[in-house]
């Protein structure tokens, strides 16, 4: 019974990545199409104590490809204990369509608990474009990032997902690339079938009207994942949600450098899991079931588990760089050798950590 209980658990998987394959070769969505018209658009960026990345972030945001007269970019200090500050003060002051507010003691909390989603929600009042544009202070954007994302619209998206690649050095860090191109890939098909998903903090846009329409950032519950929140909003007033995967709209982020912050990462991610609705939960859990009844196949029946494992490494392979590709990246194939120890590691100690009696810490905050 133990066995077909493994067995069946290892195959369903299998299955899932030959069904996710079959998605991304045939029943692709590609939402871009060059805009016709360049309207005014505001990128929105809160910082707290980014000055080891900004200079990069700003680099990449000078090299965009748009009129300098129909882009404002706001930046939001939050209570930073660095050059943040500095940085920032200098760089807005090069240009009449830069400028920042400091996040000051008496604005902390003033919508959200959250801090992120407080100094976005502080900074959206400012913001004049009919498009925001969202990404974060150790992120690097490419130069067709704007006008990818505006040429993504239509219809009734409210919000659009763009796609993010870990600047991978170390081992670590690879194994992080695959980890974020995997749940890229479920969010990329999920949206394609119209399945609620969510936003993604370092790369959305969001229409104006989507964002004024469902209240924005400041009337969001208290979260440890805005950007699932902010999705929620829009959803709930009958907007819809698109994820364009491509090179056009790619933005490079920074990967955890160490496994105890890439634990609080993943604690605070898990606060935003748990609340997704029943069959995301499912399907996650499926995830870590399948590396408890691997474990069982490899103890009771060695040789189908390892041919089971190796036939789902390979297909699992074929989606993660059939998704990358379409981002225009390719993936090395010996870090994938190595993604599913790394993965059931990595979903282990998450659990463990999520249920551990700890806060979560979180930009030198602490939240319960």
């Amino acid at each position: 019974m133990i066995v077909w209980v493994c067995y069946g658990i290892v195959a369903l998987i299998i299955l899932q990545f030959c069904t996710l394959l079959i998605r991304i070769g045939f029943f692709w969505k590609n939402h871009s199409n060059p805009p016709s018209e360049l309207p005014p658009v505001s990128v929105l960026v809160a910082a707290r104590n980014e000055e080891a990345y900004l200079p990069d972030l700003l680099r990449s945001l000078e090299n965009i490809d748009y009129p300098a007269d129909k882009v404002e970019f706001l930046f939001a200090d939050d209570q930073s204990s660095d050059r943040t500050t500095e940085i920032l003060e200098h760089w807005c002051a090069l240009a009449p369509n830069r400028s920042f507010i400091s996040i000051g003691s008496s604005q902390t909390a003033l919508y959200n608990e959250n801090g992120k989603a407080n100094a976005l929600g502080i900074l959206a009042e400012k913001a004049k474009g009919d498009y925001y544009f969202f990404t974060d202070a150790d992120c690097e954007v490419g130069g067709e990032w704007i006008r990818e994302g505006i040429g993504s619209f239509s219809g009734n998206i409210g919000l659009l997902i763009g796609v993010t690649q870990v600047k991978a050095g170390s081992m670590l860090g690879r194994l992080q690339e695959l980890d974020w191109w995997l749940t890229l890939g479920f969010v990329k098909v999920a949206t394609d079938l119209q399945i609620q998903t969510t936003g993604l903090g370092n790369n959305m846009v969001i229409s104006q009207e989507a964002y004024v329409q469902c209240g924005g950032f400041k009337n969001l519950p208290f979260c440890l994942t805005e950007d699932l929140e902010i999705s929620r909003a829009i959803q709930k007033e009958g907007y819809g949600i698109a994820h364009q995967v491509s090179l056009g709209i790619l933005v490079k982020t920074k990967p955890e450098t160490s496994l105890r912050s890439l634990m609080r990462q993943r604690k605070r991610w898990m606060h935003g899991m748990m609340t997704l609705p029943l069959y995301w939960k499912v399907v996650l859990g499926l995830q870590t079931g399948y590396y408890l009844g691997l474990i069982g196949l490899l103890i009771l029946m060695p040789k189908v588990g390892l041919a089971l494992a190796l036939i789902k490494i390979a297909i699992q392979g074929l989606f993660l760089n059939g998704f990358a590709n379409k981002a225009g990246q390719k993936i090395n194939w010996i870090y994938l050798l190595f993604f599913d120890f790394y993965s059931s590691i990595t979903t282990l100690l998450t659990i463990l950590y999520y249920f551990w009696p700890s806060k979560t810490n979180w930009k030198a905050r602490i939240y319960p």
